[in-house]
């Protein structure tokens, strides 16, 4: 399996997601941006852990961490590997005693343990293919509605460049914080990226 390495770019909660967060991550040697929505509590214990911020009892994933260590393991790497009917899958990998175990874990939980273990982050090239994003330059013009966009843009006629369109709204969508939205249209690439 191809995969790449990425790093946490951003965390960032929204009205409109009902108290759920986004994880953006982005590949270290690259500009695609992975986003990943996952629930507040796991949103915080990786925030804390990335401000260095340490609760006064351990959180589960301090827990988790510390059993971890207790039993002689290393956390080498964790790994979102699968994108199945819009749920992200990933693994923890640890050594122990040599021998390499591979433990299935929610994402969210698998970047908690790995900010924790300072362990790299890696996602499967064909999750980053399917779900991520390319930004646009930082220099725009003023935002204009859904709506006006909507209405300049020209209707792509191949299957690339309904892609292409659908990356660029899901880009928008993202830094409007309109993560509800952003979903939609990454189902949308999915759906149309691996139709015939």
């Amino acid at each position: 399996m191809h995969k790449v390495q990425c790093e946490i770019l951003g965390l960032s909660s929204s009205p409109s997601t009902g108290g759920a967060y986004a994880l953006i991550l982005k590949e270290l040697n690259g500009n695609r941006r992975l986003p990943i929505i996952i629930g507040a509590f796991e949103a915080q214990a990786i925030a804390l852990e990335i401000e260095g911020i340490k609760p006064p009892r351990p959180l589960t994933h301090d827990l988790l961490k510390h059993v971890i260590d207790n039993l002689g393991a290393v956390i080498m790497e964790v790994i979102i590997d699968e994108l199945r009917e819009n749920t992200f899958y990933a693994k923890i990998i640890l050594e122990v005693a040599g021998l390499t175990n591979e433990i299935d874990a929610r994402p969210s939980d698998a970047i908690a343990i790995a900010v924790r273990g300072q362990a790299p982050i890696y996602v499967a090239e064909t999750v980053m293919t399917s779900a991520s994003f390319v930004p646009s330059e930082e220099e725009r013009e003023p935002r204009e509605t859904t709506e006006e966009i909507h209405d300049k843009r020209a209707i792509p006629k191949t299957k690339e460049a309904k892609i292409a369109a659908l990356q660029d709204q899901l880009r928008e969508a993202i830094e409007a914080e309109e993560y509800e939205r952003a979903a939609k249209i990454r189902d949308d690439i999915k759906k149309l990226a691996s139709s015939n």
